[in-house]
Formats: C-alpha cells, structure tokens, sequence
C-alpha cells in the first residue's frame, strides 16, 4: 500500500479496536484502498457498524458491514452532483469485438493496480501526475459505452457515477468551472468513478480568440484539462464525436477505447441476446435477416425489441417478426431515415 492507504489502514484498526471490533489485515487494507476516508469518517463509520452489528464472530459480515458504511461516507458528498449507475453487467454481457473486450480488461486492470503503479513503485513522483486514471471511450451512439463503463467499474469493484452536464455547463461565465471544481471535488474524497457522457460539450476543439465567448469557451476547456490531470481518481469521458475534440484531450487520457458500429454477426448476438427467456416469441423471427437487412446499433435494438414488447403485449400474443419489423420501421422514421417507411409490414425476401 502507498503511505496515505497504510495511514488509513492504522487509523481503521484503532478505531474498530476503539469498538471492541476486529478486522483481518488484509480486509483493513481493502478498506484504506479503496475508501479515501478522513480520520473523522472513519472512526464515525465504525462507530456506526458497532451500533448497528454488535462484535459478532462472523467476519465475513462484519466485512461486508463495514464496507457498506464506508462507501455511503466516501460517496455522500458525490451523490449531491452526479447520479449512481446501478447497472449488474459482466464481461459476459458485452457483446464487443474482440480487440475491444481486450482493451477494457486492460482498463480494468489498470485501475486495480494504479495504487500500486504510482505509489509502491514511485511513478507518481517521476511523471509529476497524480494516481489518477482518464479515459476516454468514443464511438456512435448506442455501442456500449455506458454499460462497458459500468462493466469495468464493477470489475474493479467500484461504484460509477454519471454527472450531468445539462447541470455543469453553464451559459453564465465562470459556473461552468465552478461546476466542474464541485465535481471533481466530492470525486476526491470518494472512491467512485466519474463518468461524463456525451462529453463533446465539454471537450471542444478550442478556437481563435474572436469574442469574450470564445475566450471563455478556451477556458473551460483548459480548466476542465487540468482537472483531469490533478484528480486522484479514474474519469471515463464518453465521446459519440471524437474529431471534434481538442487534441489536448488525446494527449491526456491514459487509454483510448473505440466503440464500432457491430458488424452483422455481432448484431445477430445482440438481437438473439435481447430476448429475455420468459418473453413468449413466435418461430418467425429470422435474427439472421435483422441483423444483415439492418445496420443499427446495440442501443437501437434495445430500444426496437422493447417497442416490439409492447406492442406484442398490447396484442395479447408473442413477439414475433412482424413486431420487430414494425418498431424498427418505427425507429428509423424517427430518426428520419426515409427507408423506414418500407420496413413497415415488409415481407421478408
């Protein structure tokens, strides 16, 4: 463990010992490496679990209480400016290239070892950065960038936290940067890790100086680059438009994953993957002939199976192929795409 997580693992012990409890040492150090708690939270969060669970023998449980408690303190201040994402995905729920999937356990086992990277072996004193992690994941939306957010975050055992930027940025000068230093902030003190989708608002290419509004623009996004760099945590950026970007952000992120649109045979795993086991479906559907016929996104036959869903409910029978056609037919007039209206009823050929 780094020094501060040793400080924290001691200040852990006396405070249980201070509650007639007692911890395994290695349980005590999960705690200190994942917890960045102050001395105060951490004698309060003992304190708590003592009052609620008294000394028992049952270590596990006592593990698992503690655990819960410090991570409602870590967190507290962090639920104030961004949302949980409570998403109960594996790796066995991405339906992703190859080369991706490999890319986020690299990401994944980044994480877990930053702690030992920056602190045990000194690189956070050679490069001048923090423990921090910054990635980014680009690619259009609907590929998976959120649930392999939430995927990786629970692999390492972590929580992940949404913010919102229809509530950071700001049209006013300088609540943007104050919005963001809230953020960043409570994301300190807490072990959760920071997601902002749909980042492009805060990640523009900065411009030629023109007006008061570009310079104040160059700002937020010079600040919003220093945070990254300063914040101890990990921050997964979720870009649908990477060439927009400043090339400052590319520079900065430790990884860069990629999410493609699905390649037909992916897109036949995903609508065979979307049917739950106790939807009824009629023998019709062709995954086949939906996944070549048309090129859509994980998100779009997420949203196209549940249209289908209601409407085979609404009918009283099971989902069938006619069901997915017309919610597909649906979606594409909705996004404006002139086709859809011949999807509608179509027989398959």
């Amino acid at each position: 463990m780094n020094p501060q997580a040793e400080a924290r693992a001691a200040l852990w012990q006396a405070a249980l010992a201070a509650q007639g409890l007692a911890l395994d040492g290695p349980d005590i150090a999960a705690l200190a490496l994942r917890y960045p708690l102050s001395a105060m939270r951490i004698r309060a969060a003992a304190a708590a679990v003592a009052w609620a669970h008294p000394p028992v023998d049952d270590a596990a449980a006592l593990a698992a209480a503690l655990d819960d408690e410090a991570h409602a303190r870590a967190n507290e201040a962090l639920g104030g400016v961004a949302s949980r994402v409570l998403r109960r995905h594996g790796w066995d729920t991405l339906v992703l290239p190859e080369v991706t999937q490999r890319q986020l356990r690299e990401v994944a086992d980044a994480i877990r070892v930053r702690e030992q990277v920056y602190g045990d072996w000194g690189l956070a004193r050679r490069t001048g950065r923090s423990a921090g992690l910054a990635v980014l994941f680009c690619g259009a939306s609907g590929t998976g960038k959120t649930m392999a957010a939430a995927v990786v975050s629970q692999a390492c055992g972590l929580p992940l936290y949404r913010v919102d930027l229809a509530g950071v940025v700001s049209k006013y000068i300088g609540e943007t940067e104050q919005n963001l230093d809230r953020v960043f902030r409570a994301a300190a003190r807490s072990s959760a890790v920071l997601l902002f989708d749909e980042a492009d608002a805060l990640m523009g290419r900065r411009s030629e100086v023109k007006d008061a509004h570009d310079r104040y623009a160059n700002l937020e996004v010079a600040y919003l680059l220093q945070k990254l760099e300063e914040h101890p945590g990990v921050v997964i950026l979720a870009s649908n438009l990477p060439k927009n970007l400043d090339a400052a952000f590319a520079r900065r992120m430790h990884y860069t994953v990629e999410f493609a649109r699905p390649a037909p045979p992916l897109r036949e795993r995903l609508w065979r993957g979307m049917l739950p086991p106790a939807l009824p479906r009629a023998d019709d559907i062709d995954y086949a002939y939906l996944a070549e016929r048309f090129d859509v996104t994980g998100g779009e036959i997420q949203a196209a199976t549940l249209d289908a869903a209601f409407l085979a409910a609404s009918a009283g029978t099971a989902l069938s192929m006619e069901h997915l056609l017309h919610a597909l037919a649906r979606r594409q007039a909705q996004q404006g795409h002139a086709a859809g209206a011949r999807y509608s009823g179509a027989a398959r050929r």
